[in-house]
């Protein structure tokens, strides 16, 4: 090849490339543009107050309907979670609230790449305290008293049906700002014995309602445990093997979990179960597809959860005891609280 030759292919080439890279950039321009704009058929939402006390028992979750307040944190009456909503313009990717406290997990998009923060929330919406998150946001709690709130975020893959994941759950103290940026810090007693091992990964946490307790899930060596936790101490205590996203309910005497089961795809592995903490008992519930996600509890004989659909993902309700059958409450909506 002349030297004129390797020019022109060169010259070539650039243009090539300039051309891909900006029908990328109108792909992505036109498909954020459709994501802006509202779809017929989808709920109705408008502009309002939203708040996370004082304003009777309401659904505040992240709304995923495509239109100007995509993402955005949205209310409906708990009596009516498929009704009209009010969208409050804070956006949240993982998001939990109890007793006026909320957390929500962002992305602060940038040039290069994405970062992730957790926002704590008073009763307005309005940022108390910021954490940085060391990854792609997961899931997220506050405690019962709203003292307390926790998150977790993939820092190493992309999803709980694999093995080649890691994860990193924090917890704060919302009312004295005490920050523990990963469990992994915590002493863990397994079968009665001090554990140690570098492949420990923990998420998924839930709270008691003494301001002192709390499980979630522990997985190395290949298997997961629930775990329960005592922020006093600094310990986590190893309780039942294939557990996984625990929630518990609002007596404190279940909880609601994910269970890999035998059979299923191995991309689509689990069962939703509700374990009785005193007789260490399980029961399966009605909802047979495979669910990823930390059930959320609506008084305490209902289970919400979210499944995939046509916006990203739809919200349904079973029963608790294992009866009943599994229905969608709201489309296009996520990371629900229930409020009083």
């Amino acid at each position: 090849m002349t030297p004129r030759s390797r020019v022109l292919v060169l010259a070539l080439s650039l243009v090539l490339l300039a051309g891909v890279a900006t029908a990328s950039v109108l792909h992505a321009s036109a498909r954020a543009d459709r994501r802006d704009r509202a779809r017929p058929g989808g709920p109705r939402i408008t502009a309002g107050p939203v708040a996370l006390a004082g304003a009777g028992p309401r659904m505040v979750f992240r709304n995923m309907a495509w239109g100007p307040h995509r993402d955005e944190l949205t209310a409906v009456p708990a009596s009516a979670p498929a009704g009209p909503r009010t969208a409050s313009k804070v956006t949240c990717l993982r998001f939990h609230a109890a007793a006026g406290t909320g957390v929500c997990l962002q992305a602060v998009r940038g040039a290069v790449q994405d970062t992730y923060r957790a926002v704590i929330l008073d009763a307005g919406l309005h940022e108390k305290a910021r954490y940085d998150v060391p990854g792609i946001p997961s899931r997220a709690r506050v405690s019962p008293s709203g003292r307390f709130a926790a998150w977790t975020a993939f820092v190493g893959g992309d999803s709980y049906a694999g093995t080649d994941f890691s994860t990193r759950a924090a917890i704060v103290d919302t009312r004295t700002g005490r920050f523990t940026p990963s469990l992994e810090t915590f002493r863990i007693v397994r079968d009665g014995r001090p554990y140690r091992a570098a492949d420990v990964n923990f998420w998924g946490v839930t709270f008691a309602a003494d301001d002192r307790h709390f499980y979630a899930t522990l997985a190395t060596k290949g298997k997961t445990h629930l775990v329960r936790g005592d922020l006093r101490t600094g310990t986590v205590t190893t309780l039942r093997t294939n557990v996984e996203c625990p929630s518990l309910s609002p007596d404190g005497r279940r909880v609601a979990f994910k269970k890999r089961v035998a059979g299923r795809p191995a991309d689509a592995p689990w069962r939703l179960y509700v374990l009785d903490l005193r007789t260490m008992r399980e029961t399966p519930l009605a909802e047979s597809r495979s669910v990823d996600d930390q059930a959320v509890w609506q008084g305490g004989h209902t289970l919400v959860y979210a499944l995939p659909g046509d916006y990203g993902a739809d919200l349904y309700a079973v029963p608790s005891d294992g009866t009943g059958t599994p229905r969608r409450i709201s489309a296009a909506a996520v990371s629900p609280a229930f409020l009083p």
